[in-house]
């Protein structure tokens, strides 16, 4: 098997969309992973070790927001790719996410393209860094 373009934790409460989105970055030779919601992706990322999250932000249990904050307040999970995939992506939510320290933005209902431009460049910048 060729190596992998990079791993991939990919957290969304809605399992078609989980899914959507872990086929197309698998099918662009990722490793991909799932979480189920934001407690669900702290509780993996230890032993995921990911180059690169997407993160729903609406979620139950912990939603996107918070679960970005304890990703960059946790030094092992500071430098990891996060990009939010939002129906919400109104210029105070890109604004919140700034500062939280989100890597980019994706407004669902998505372009399955543009999702792997983002995560690729994510990857790739991880892989530049040495990893994480």
């Amino acid at each position: 098997m060729a190596e992998s373009l990079g791993r991939v934790l990919v957290v969304d409460d809605d399992e078609v969309i989980r899914q959507l989105i872990a086929v197309n970055l698998q099918l662009e030779g990722f490793e991909v992973h799932t979480a189920v919601d934001g407690w669900d992706c702290l509780e993996r990322v230890g032993e995921v070790a990911p180059d690169v999250i997407t993160l729903d932000v609406m979620m139950p249990r912990l939603d996107g927001w918070e679960t970005a904050v304890r990703l960059r307040g946790d030094p092992r999970t500071a430098r990891i790719g996060v990009v939010m995939i939002t129906a919400r992506a109104q210029e105070r939510d890109v604004d919140r996410g700034v500062g939280i320290g989100v890597d980019a933005y994706v407004t669902k209902p998505f372009d399955p393209a543009e999702l792997i431009r983002t995560v690729r460049a994510l990857a790739l910048r991880a892989a530049g860094a040495g990893g994480v």
